[in-house]
């Protein structure tokens, strides 16, 4: 069996890449294998060209509907309304195509993740080249700021850290070795003599050998899932794509019936025909995807205010019925900013409170405020309390600057030296005031680092590292204001102290000082001994504000929340339980025992995971999918490139605005642009009320269609003259179906949502009792309408009045059944009227519009109306309002029902 590239030793990786160690590859062999290998780069699939990208739009069913719609249009001769038809279609491709064409570009976004110039050694001579020119065998040298341009196994290694999270999602830098490792099954983030493509150098320098470039990187393997999986349909557009083949068959149906009836009865052929033709355009809402297009995008304005910006359309109806969201936890659930959350100081704790790498927050002891520069009473050792704090500040390479135009603190250096400097300036104290003489550098090997400093004449060691190391290497300890001597008693109760914070999950860091007494001003490990123990700091990436009430508040909306990291078990056990994420009986599965699930192991048992650690890329991309076959609706948030694929794979993916990467953002549907979990809620809230608004306006519509063709169909079996033409028919289409079914699309959220359980996937879209009340209003529609075509004429009344009612009522009853269909839960009398100023906006043009068909000679002429009586009005509206009582009705019998039956 073949060793991994950890497992081998120096001279196993020069035979194994035919490389010199020393001297590196020859200029001339460096050249031969660029052209056999390819390019340092990230590769994409062939692409569509965006002419091919834009016609495989038009392949969609519902477009193809609309198509059809158009040929009967033109066949009608009604060129407006074909070229209306066409228009809706134009712009919902164009849409699509747009959408498409971004996504795409997420691939490229990942070539912006290597780093543009290497470091490489060649034929004995440091080249500075650009990164797309490494090879394998290539000697590369890295140090700190550099970001790694190949996959490297380490050679040589000084106190080198690196910040591996947008690959593993651990928050804290990892230290490397040279050595080789034993074992041959190691995650990414315990390979700890490994360097991968696009992470970052944050401390320390190191040579490596190129054992991996271009695709054949972590990085690459990343880009090439990225390029494989493809985005399924959501469920918004499988709901409508079955709609758009029921509304097919039913106009062929009609289409059918009503022709043959109207020969067999001896009618005029081409009356039948037109009539028939007519009735077909009619039953296709053809403005049903521009009303829910439009419904989307009205929402999508909403959520920019909510600080969620969506990428593609149905996004936020997929969001609005998700049942699981599978959250990062670096940078997602936590801020991705090492912080001090506690000091410890002569057997005391002080809480420390902040944000990140903000230098602001507060120190409390017994719940009272402290200020570590003021002696008080408040606190037994404030001197203390100030040395403690100086160590960490002065012994400290780290420096933060102020972002303007974000208000974001940035870090230069080492996450942990961020917290410590952080730390200090909380309590107001300033590096600028001593003069460092000399340093002993950080190495994972000595755990520890010392500085010599000035301060006021004055000279001082200060050192921090490991507890256990500077607790050997000291003689007194600070205790209760005085420096004694260092004894087991204090050991123990320093121990239990070190036991006590592991377990919350706490990097536990020491800090020491003594004066300084020598004439010299260089350092030597010698001189890290008899030093003054002053105390410890327990540092953590902290939860963001608002994440533990955001996923409570899922969970009352039936969304289980699953934390994925390539964090320690331990860690994300203890940030689980900080957020209440983590069940009672809930499991933390290891990336390690996911590989030893079999797939039906994996599905049977994922329902009682809620936090997986250790994982790797491909393990979140398996967890999506097992989710997935389990028929959950899957939500995938994250914002390092190890999310992407996943993010991809997901029915919706959620990338991080500030602190995501561009590969996540562009791989994503929806961005949070404040980096906080709860706006996802937002998110979630928001789209459970626009698939609730296009319930609604699919009840209106389908119910004004039905009633139109029961209105034909019933005239029809009645051997009635028709009550309606086909101009009538074409109008009736153009004033109801509308601005009033757009007005219900910004309907305002109804209260309760977020306390439903989500919508079951395989739900459809006339589920809880939908289709019936489509059916019942229809019909109700249709029978009054024919009811006041039969009673005028039995009246005496003549055909063109006659039809002029029954067009009315018609229309009339569709603008009042409007109000009806405003809410699923609650009755019309119980509703505001003015929630809703557009609906009323709506209602009132639409019904202008109509007085103006049977008012004004011109449009008299055109649609074949005549003026109507006081009497024949008070008919009409008796209709309308005949309409909005059976809807009502209806609705109060269905609520009725189902309260009884909970």
């Amino acid at each position: 069996m073949s060793r991994h590239w950890w497992q081998m030793t120096p001279a196993e990786l020069a035979m194994k890449l035919q490389t010199d160690i020393n001297r590196g590859l020859r200029v001339a062999e460096a050249q031969r294998r660029l052209a056999q290998d390819g390019e340092n780069r990230l590769q994409t699939k062939n692409r569509l060209s965006p002419w091919k990208l834009f016609f495989t739009e038009f392949a969609d069913f519902m477009v193809l509907v609309l198509l059809g719609a158009v040929v009967i249009s033109v066949a009608l001769g009604e060129w407006h309304d074909a070229l209306t038809i066409l228009a809706i279609v134009f712009l919902n491709s164009i849409l699509g195509f747009v959408q498409e064409y971004r996504a795409e570009r997420s691939l490229e976004a990942l070539r912006e993740l290597s780093a543009p110039q290497a470091h490489v050694i060649r034929q004995g001579a440091r080249k500075t080249i650009p990164a797309s020119q490494v090879v394998r065998g290539d000697l590369v040298l890295v140090e700190a700021g550099h970001r790694v341009p190949a996959d490297l196994r380490l050679l040589e290694v000084t106190g080198l850290e690196v910040d591996e999270s947008p690959l593993t999602g651990e928050s804290i830098p990892v230290p490397k070795t040279n050595r080789p490792l034993d074992s041959p099954q190691l995650e990414l983030g315990d390979r700890k003599n490994m360097l991968f493509a696009g992470t970052t150098v944050t401390r320390g320098r190191g040579k490596g050998i190129a054992v991996a470039t271009g695709m054949h990187t972590e990085l690459g393997k990343i880009a090439g899932m990225l390029a494989e999986s493809e985005a399924g349909l959501t469920p918004l557009q499988k709901r409508l794509e079955h709609l758009g083949k029921i509304l097919v068959l039913v106009c062929i149906v009609i289409c059918v019936l009503v022709g043959v009836i109207g020969i067999a009865r001896g009618e005029d052929f081409r009356l039948m025909f037109l009539s028939a033709v007519s009735l077909a355009v009619a039953a296709i809402p053809e403005g049903l995807p521009a009303i829910v297009t439009i419904a989307l995008a009205l929402g999508v304005q909403r959520m920019i205010k909510r600080s969620v910006i969506i990428r593609r359309l149905p996004a936020v109806e997929t969001l609005g019925c998700a049942t699981v969201i599978c959250s990062d936890k670096t940078g997602t659930l936590t801020q991705n900013q090492m912080m001090v959350t506690t000091c410890y100081l002569g057997g005391k704790e002080i809480e420390v409170t902040g944000d990140g790498f903000a230098p602001s927050g507060h120190f409390k002891w017994q719940g009272q405020e402290i200020r570590p520069l003021e002696d008080s009473s408040a606190f037994p050792d404030p001197s203390g309390l100030r040395m403690l704090l100086a160590a960490g500040l002065y012994c400290n390479n780290a420096d933060l600057e102020l972002i303007p135009k974000t208000k974001q603190w940035r870090l230069t250096g080492d996450p942990t030296e961020g917290a410590l400097l952080a730390l200090g300036l909380k309590a107001g104290l300033n590096r600028e005031r001593v003069k460092r003489l000399a340093e002993l550098e950080f190495t994972s090997e000595r755990k520890r680092m010392s500085v010599l400093v000035e301060e006021n004449g004055a000279r001082f060691l200060y050192t921090k590292g490991a507890a256990d190391l500077l607790l050997e290497r000291s003689t007194k300890i600070r205790w209760w204001g005085t420096e004694v001597a260092l004894d087991e008693r204090h050991k123990q109760q320093l121990f239990q102290a070190m036991e006590k914070m592991a377990r919350r999950s706490l990097r536990i860091l020491a800090l020491a000082y003594r004066p300084w007494t020598a004439e010299k001003s260089t350092l030597s490990e010698d001189d890290e001994r008899g030093l003054v123990f002053l105390g410890m700091v327990g540092i953590k990436d902290p939860v963001r504000p608002g994440v533990k009430a955001a996923i409570n508040l899922c969970r009352q909306a039936g969304i289980r929340t699953i934390m994925i990291t390539g964090d320690f078990p331990v860690t994300a056990r203890a940030v689980g339980e900080e957020l209440g994420l983590l069940r009672r009986d809930g499991l933390v599965l290891t990336g390690t025992e996911l590989d030893r699930l079999s797939p039906a192991e994996l599905r049977r048992i994922i329902g009682q995971v809620d936090i997986f650690a250790r994982v790797n890329p491909y393990h979140k991309l398996k967890i999506v999918q097992a989710l997935k076959e389990q028929g959950e609706i899957v939500a995938m948030t994250g914002d390092g490139v190890n999310d992407a694929p996943a993010i991809k794979e997901a029915d919706i993916g959620v990338a991080m605005g500030i602190s995501g990467t561009d590969v996540t953002k562009e791989a994503s549907a929806m961005v949070i642009t404040d980096d906080n979990f709860a706006s996802i809620v937002a998110a979630v809230e928001e789209g459970r009320g626009i698939y609730s608004n296009i319930r609604k306006f699919i009840r209106y519509l389908l119910g004004c269609n039905i009633g139109e063709i029961l209105t034909m169909f019933s005239a029809v079996l009645l051997r009635l003259p028709f009550p309606l033409l086909p101009i009538q028919i074409l109008w009736i289409n153009l004033v109801t179906d509308g601005l009033p079914a757009i007005a219900l699309g910004v309907e305002p959220t109804e209260r309760g949502l977020m306390q439903e359980p989500p919508r079951p996937p395989q739900e459809g879209i006339f589920s809880r009792g939908l289709g019936y009340k489509v059916l019942i209003q229809g019909v109700t529609i249709g029978l009054i309408t024919t009811a006041v075509f039969s009673f005028a004429l039995k009246t005496g009344a003549s055909m063109p009045v006659a039809r002029t009612m029954s067009f009315c009522t018609l229309v009339f009853s569709q603008l009042s059944y409007v109000f009806a269909c405003r809410s699923e839960t609650q009755p019309l009398v119980k509703m505001r009227l003015w929630t809703n100023l557009y609906l009323l906006g709506a209602v009132a043009i639409s019904g202008l519009m109509q007085f103006m068909v049977v008012s004004h000679p011109l449009a008299r002429r055109l649609f074949q109306t005549v003026a109507l009586p006081p009497s024949a009005w008070g008919i009409v509206f008796l209709g309308a309002i005949g309409s909005v009582v059976a809807a009502e009705t209806v609705s109060w019998v269905g609520r009725y029902v189902k309260n009884k039956l909970a």
